[in-house]
């Protein structure tokens, strides 16, 4: 008889909640690395935005020094 009270509950609990339990972990510990990943590929990006814009600036200053016109051509 005790059985019954205590295997129908968890017989119900391994067939059904077990298993989406077990997936809604292992997807979101999933997600939380492609997190990461995109966090230090923005970091790199935003790095690279920063030297382009240095060499950008040292550029536009020769050019200002060797032709002060060609920003109107």
């Amino acid at each position: 008889m005790a059985f019954i009270f205590l295997g129908i509950p968890l017989t119900i609990f391994v067939l059904f909640v077990l298993p989406i339990w077990l997936w809604l972990h292992y997807n979101s510990q999933r997600g939380s690395r492609a997190g990461e990943f995109e966090t230090r590929r923005l970091a790199a990006l935003a790095e690279n935005a920063q030297q382009m814009e240095a060499r950008i600036k040292t550029l536009e200053a020769i050019l200002d020094a060797e032709n002060p016109g060609w920003r109107q051509s």
